[in-house]
């Protein structure tokens, strides 16, 4: 059975907002806006990468208000996080129709968010792998410094490692050792994409290019955003765009299983080939 990897992003992708403002931030006592903006400065004025400027304030917040930095703490804020409509009943069902076309759909999150708060979500089972950014902890299990830092140009490292099967972020040598196409544990034509925004778009286009799939998606509640979103279909940056409702039966379900016969068949007809 060939194996499809269906990979998303998941602020603005799976959940609404940014997973700290579920919690995090109301926590530390700050308005969304406060926060991002304090980080974004700070990197600005440092000329500093602006995931790095948020994960040293998100530790500097919560060391100022006396806040747990322990991961199991950041877990528990994960448990807030709120998701698209028809999220938690998508992977039992996607997973079911691929089953059905002779395929194994395994799922992963490639985010510039925190894994930890991933991990405490009530669909972290569902994945594969996470790759996101990540703190190091120190003997008593606090967190001190960031570990992984996942940027919109870095998130492209994790397409490799997904196509050849490499699940250890630290591991920079498998990922780099030549293996022949067939021999890949999932092909780029046997990818689907998911991502809303500027952060993903190498990624969607790496994807694409590859012969791959890439799915744009809005929220729902913002219509105008479509038409703004066309522009990466016109530049040739992803193959489509959706609202990110993830029910039965609505666009993005629909485009999705279409993609899933077409990676069946493609299957097929390989076989037949060989």
């Amino acid at each position: 059975m060939q194996t499809v990897a269906l990979i998303y992003d998941f602020d603005g992708t799976l959940a609404p907002g940014n997973m700290q403002e579920y919690d995090f931030i109301p926590a530390v006592g700050k308005s969304n806006k406060e926060f991002w903006y304090e980080a974004n400065t700070l990197a600005e004025v440092h000329d500093a990468d602006a995931v790095l400027a948020y994960m040293y304030r998100m530790l500097q917040e919560a060391r100022s208000k006396g806040l747990s930095l322990r991961r199991e703490a950041f877990q528990e804020s994960g448990k807030k996080v709120t998701y698209f409509k028809g999220v938690e009943q998508w992977f039992a069902r996607i997973n079911k129709y691929a089953r059905k076309k002779g395929l194994n759909l395994l799922h992963y999150i490639n985010s510039s968010g925190l894994k930890e708060i991933i991990e405490g979500t009530s669909i972290a089972s569902e994945f594969k792998h996470i790759y996101a950014c990540s703190f190091l902890y120190d003997v008593d299990g606090i967190a001190y410094w960031p570990a992984v830092a996942v940027n919109y140009t870095n998130k492209t490292q994790f397409i490799f490692k997904i196509n050849k099967g490499v699940e250890s972020v630290f591991d920079a040598k498998k990922v780099n050792e030549f293996m022949e196409e067939d021999k890949r544990p999932v092909p780029f034509k046997r990818m689907i994409y998911v991502g809303d925004g500027t952060t993903d778009i190498p990624c969607m286009r790496l994807v694409k290019n590859f012969g791959g799939h890439s799915i744009a998606v809005f929220n729902p509640q913002e219509q105008a955003r479509r038409d703004q979103m066309q522009s990466l279909i016109h530049d040739n940056r992803v193959n489509f765009v959706c609202a990110a409702d993830y029910s039965d039966g609505e666009e993005l379900d629909t485009v999705v299983k279409s993609i899933i016969d077409k990676i069946a068949a493609d299957v097929r007809l390989d076989e037949l080939q060989r």
